[in-house]
């Protein structure tokens, strides 16, 4: 890894972030203090985009061709159980997914555009807000100030506890999966609990339902018909030991491969649903939310990552299967050719969302670098 007057002031950077990190949304001081530390990198242009997001700029705005970088900057409700002295100071929220990472690694690419001027084009680095609720991406896209912005490529990273510090991981097609959170309500009818066939009462419906959900499920993320149905929460009735419960609801999070298969698995639960309503008499409604599209990686995007790892002499794994995560960078993929890739955390680093997780400082002068490199393919000719 090389070594420049910058190396410090990135990680300290870094574990300011992890400091002080704002769940989905509400990233207000995320925001200033980036701005804050990548102005000394004199982009172009700078400008709050998604609401709490911002969006650097090198090179001439209308000029040919425009890549897209983007990192993600929001943390978790997940309290910390780290004892190091840059852990969080914020009850109840922390960086572990590593997002603190993610931004110090673009601050670092904005500091090297800084040195290395592009040549013809634009590049864009998108610190983007709220990515944990799937909300985020929507936000930068539908943002007016990002309207206009049409790039040729875009590229993200995820960091990979469980994978060798430093090694790359991408796959052509689909790097990480479709994820939709469904929460059902069923409505009955509540009565006296000692004559509960005056009412009509939710639980065995609710209990069926989870229980078929299991015959829709194909869990063996290597298979392209990859079903994953797991229940989050679900609640029914009052602590009222009189009364029979007439409302309950339940959640589940639906993982696919694609958004095609994604859609044949909201049809075949709710085929299950009429169907049970029907036989039990209960109400059902559905409603969706903290949709993550599959991230579809371009072939040539894909090669391009491969090309630049093995150049700079970085070991790289090609992935057989998605990740079963999601990603909401995925929203980006479904709209512009690129590509996402994993950086490997450390093989015994704590799993993502764990609460003792933290990001390994010692990839962002390597990350940074590979996505100059894919910079420079297009930009340094």
């Amino acid at each position: 890894m090389q070594k420049n007057q910058y190396d410090d002031s990135f990680v300290r950077f870094r574990q300011a972030l992890h400091q002080f990190p704002e769940i989905s949304g509400q990233e207000v001081e995320t925001q200033k203090r980036i701005k804050a530390f990548v102005s000394q990198f004199k982009p172009d242009g700078i400008c709050e985009v998604g609401g709490t997001g911002l969006l650097l700029q090198y090179g001439q705005r209308d000029s040919t061709p425009v890549t897209l970088i983007r990192a993600d900057i929001d943390a978790l409700p997940i309290q910390e159980v780290n004892t190091f002295g840059h852990r969080s100071q914020i009850e109840g929220v922390s960086h572990k997914c590593g997002h603190d990472g993610h931004a110090a690694i673009l601050a670092r690419l904005a500091s090297l555009l800084a040195e290395k001027p592009i040549l013809n084009g634009c590049v864009y680095l998108l610190f983007q807000p709220a990515e944990e609720t799937g909300q985020g991406a929507e936000a930068v896209l539908n943002d007016p100030l990002f309207a206009s912005i049409q790039p040729d490529r875009v590229f993200a990273l995820h960091n990979l506890p469980g994978f060798e510090q430093g090694v790359i991981v991408c796959k052509p097609g689909s790097f990480t999966a479709s994820v939709l959170s469904m929460i059902v309500t069923f409505t009955g009818k509540v009565s006296h609990s000692a004559e509960p066939e005056k009412g009509i009462n939710p639980a065995y419906v609710m209990a069926n339902f989870m229980l078929r959900t299991r015959e829709l499920q194909q869990p063996n993320p290597q298979f392209n018909d990859f079903a994953l149905i797991t229940p989050v929460y679900t609640n029914m009735g009052e602590k009222s030991y009189g009364v029979s419960a007439g409302y309950g609801e339940v959640h589940v999070t639906l993982r696919t491969r694609s958004a095609k298969r994604m859609e044949h698995l909201k049809k075949q639960l709710v085929m299950l649903l009429t169907e049970l309503s029907t036989r039990g008499g209960i109400n059902v409604a559905t409603e969706y939310t903290e949709a993550f599209y599959a991230n579809e990686n371009d072939p040539e995007a894909y090669e391009q990552i491969r090309g630049s790892a093995l150049k700079l002499g970085y070991p790289f794994i090609e992935k057989q299967e998605p990740f079963k995560w999601g990603e909401d960078f995925g929203l980006f993929t479904q709209k512009h050719k690129g590509a996402m890739f994993g950086i490997g955390n450390g093989k015994n680093s704590p799993a993502l969302h764990n609460d003792d997780y933290d990001f390994n400082d010692n990839l962002i002068e390597p990350a940074a670098r590979l996505f100059l490199e894919l910079i420079a393919i297009d930009h340094y000719k």
